[in-house]
């Protein structure tokens, strides 16, 4: 049973992933990020891989890549990251990414380098299911699962084809848009959970948009297995970018509280 599996083990239990990108501000200090999210009780640590054209995201993430890419970071820096993590704990770690950044390493040289450091998933944001048999069968060789997003506007006929190749869990998105803060969670997020549910036995993990207690809660509430947050802990790092101390108690913080609202 892979990481990622166990986390799942007991269905009823919501799980907290913690979102943030590798390398920002810079290697040290991402290291400490990871560290008080694992702290703060993150189940699954999902680190964005930096990259100049982040579509799917909003504001917040790309000015964080801004200043990952400005420190030098590359996946050299991030594969040492997960193995620095890999030293503190056991916990599930994923990547999510682009396509050209993998393209660029070489596919098997990516996956291959992701297993070595300790990486248990990996969603390549703009990678369609439909040409994705390439890099599913690498991800397989290496024991990586690899994870596929899902939207209120994927078809049931797609969502059959995703389903195929998905390991771990589904990233179900939930908002029409890029990621950030939003101030509700949609009832059409909610209504994807029911719809994607009736296609599949994996766990559902919803994000984009979930910053609050209540956010978690009323996910919980409606069956989502995980919750994903992303903006608003990139949000707490931007705004201690001068006190490390600061940053590394607020983390810590955020994570217990939501982990309390989804228990």
């Amino acid at each position: 049973m892979s990481r990622i599996d166990k986390v799942f083990e007991k269905r009823g239990k919501t799980a907290f992933i913690g979102f943030t990108v590798a390398g920002d501000p810079d290697e040290a200090t991402s290291l400490l990020v990871a560290k008080a999210l694992i702290e703060g009780g993150t189940d699954i640590l999902e680190f964005g891989v930096p990259f100049s054209d982040p579509v799917a995201d909003g504001p917040v993430i790309q000015r964080a890549d801004d200043r990952a890419l400005a420190a030098g970071t590359n996946p050299d820096t991030i594969f040492r990251l997960v193995k620095a993590v890999r030293e503190y704990t056991d916990i599930p770690i994923v990547f999510l990414t682009y396509y050209n950044i993998v393209h660029k390493r070489g596919i098997d040289r990516f996956y291959r380098e992701a297993h070595e450091a300790g990486v248990d998933g990996i969603l390549v944001a703009d990678m369609p299911v439909e040409e994705s048999e390439e890099v599913t069968e690498v991800a397989s060789r290496y024991g990586i699962d690899p994870i596929f997003l899902v939207t209120q506007t994927t078809s049931d006929e797609r969502i059959d084809k995703i389903v195929e190749k998905a390991r771990g869990y589904l990233y179900l998105v939930a908002v029409l848009g890029v990621t950030g803060v939003r101030d509700q969670v949609s009832s059409g997020a909610l209504e994807l959970i029911s719809r994607v549910r009736k296609h599949t036995d994996l766990p559902l993990a919803l994000g984009f948009g979930i910053s609050s207690p209540e956010h978690a809660k009323t996910c919980t509430a409606a069956g989502a297995d995980g919750v994903i947050v992303g903006s608003a802990i990139v949000s707490i790092v931007e705004r201690n970018l001068g006190s490390p101390e600061s940053m590394e108690r607020e983390l810590n913080d955020y994570v217990a509280q939501m982990k309390e609202a989804i228990r």
